[in-house]
């Protein structure tokens, strides 16, 4: 029962001893010439939907990138006419 319990305690032994070598090799280095580059994350569009007394619909969108405003413009217009 001692060998046993001497055995287990000397693999966790040599486990834990291997295991802190592999984080001490894997440690991440920066250096000064570098520059780190972050990515704006985009701001989603805000759009505001109105319909009159007729049943039409108009809206409002409103958005950094004129892009992603045309084409939630044209996505809107789409989706209107299926109706």
């Amino acid at each position: 029962m001692k060998k046993i319990f001497i055995i287990l305690i000397s693999i966790c032994f040599i486990l834990s001893i291997s295991i802190e070598q592999g984080y001490s090799q894997t440690q991440v280095q920066v250096t000064k010439d570098k520059v780190l580059q972050y990515a704006k994350p985009k701001k989603p569009l805000k759009i505001k939907l109105h319909r009159d007394k007729k049943g039409e619909y108009s809206w409002d969108i409103t958005g950094e990138s004129v892009d992603d405003i045309i084409k939630a413009d044209k996505r809107l217009r789409q989706l209107l006419k299926e109706e």
